[in-house]
């Protein structure tokens, strides 16, 4: 296992909200950072809050959700097999990572229903309104993110950081965190 410290996932942190900001081309699908504020709501696991936007991790037809096999065991991965992790402050459905916490790890979003890939139980998938206007998934009440220290499909970097205030893990088929320590 391979755990990320704080600072590297910090300094990739501002690395990657430098380069954003010097960029004319939002980096998140289209949406602004500093889009105005609005009360998240939230839906229950299985139903839909599309938010009929287009982003970058998901699709018109819903962001995909599967599980895969790694040295960790069986965990869930986006449509492009990358790790998907919970966030131990997200004490709701409702996300607690912005700014440059989501661009460390960005939030996996959709436009449409989520889609349960093989192993994945469906009920269990659900999405929350974040305060951008994007929709993120959700996996049995836990907001869903990637992780820019994940380099390829089946990277598990990010698994047990304490980055932004609390641990990061990578979330088994029946929804709870892995956690290996």
């Amino acid at each position: 296992m391979k755990i990320v410290s704080s600072a590297a996932v910090v300094l990739a942190a501002v690395a990657l909200t430098a380069t954003a900001c010097s960029s004319s081309t939002p980096s998140n699908g289209g949406a602004s950072a500093s889009a105005p504020a609005t009360q998240p709501a939230s839906s229950a696991p299985g139903s839909s809050n599309a938010s009929g936007s287009s982003t970058a991790s998901g699709t018109a037809t819903g962001a995909s959700v599967a599980v895969r096999t790694t040295p960790l065991g069986k965990i869930l991965v986006d449509g492009q097999g990358r790790t998907l992790y919970l966030f131990e402050k997200d004490t709701s459905m409702s996300s607690t990572c912005n700014g440059a916490c989501a661009s460390a790890w960005p939030p996996y979003t959709t436009s449409g229903a989520p889609q349960p890939g093989s192993g994945v139980t469906a009920a269990l998938l659900g999405t929350t309104a974040r305060t951008d206007n994007t929709t993120e998934v959700t996996y049995h009440g836990h907001p869903l993110y990637t992780f820019t220290g994940d380099q390829k499909p089946g990277d598990t970097n990010g698994q047990g950081s304490k980055a932004f205030g609390a641990g990061w893990y990578v979330v088994a088929p029946n929804g709870n965190k892995v956690d290996n320590s």
